[in-house]
């Protein structure tokens, strides 16, 4: 054999980082066409119906604590707070909490039982916009009551 059959070929490191940054453009390119599809209130109305069984819910006894305005919508705290002796044959079952104007409507559920004592939950969110943000609390005997804030955002938390 002679020393030209074969040929090595080396890839140099310019090449390398020409073939990685035009793949990158080429990701950033597609995300760039696409758009941001934000939930509705009848989306929301929608997923809190179905996490109900369809059960209508009547205001009261549920109380949505958030700020007036969020200045960052990355971490807005939000307490729900509802209104149940929490006792063995009157209970809150569980909480769903929904945001009209972020990408998906759904924020967060919670599993309560007669041990916590209180019934009040705690966290924090993301908000995109200016919202309403509805909780939904379905009871032991099966009613369902609801609370409403509308919380101001300045800079939003879900890409915007």
């Amino acid at each position: 054999m002679s020393k030209d059959t074969f040929n090595t070929v080396a890839i140099g490191r310019r090449e390398v980082l020409k073939s990685v940054g035009f793949g990158a453009l080429a990701l950033a390119g597609t995300s760039l066409g696409s758009s941001n599809a934000q939930a509705t209130p009848e989306e929301a109305t929608k997923y809190l119906s179905e996490m109900t069984g369809g059960a209508a819910a009547k205001e009261g006894k549920v109380t949505v604590k958030l700020p007036e305005i969020a200045e960052n919508g990355s971490t807005v705290p939000i307490t729900i707070s509802i209104d149940s002796p929490m006792t063995d044959s009157d209970y809150v079952k569980s909480v769903h909490v929904v945001a009209e104007g972020n990408p998906n409507p759904e924020v967060v559920s919670f599993n309560l039982s007669p041990a916590m004592g209180k019934a009040e939950v705690s966290t924090r969110m993301r908000l995109g916009k200016t919202q309403n943000v509805r909780a939904v609390a379905i009871m032991s005997d099966g009613s369902v009551y609801s609370g409403l804030k509308q919380v101001k955002v300045t800079i939003g938390g879900c890409g915007g």
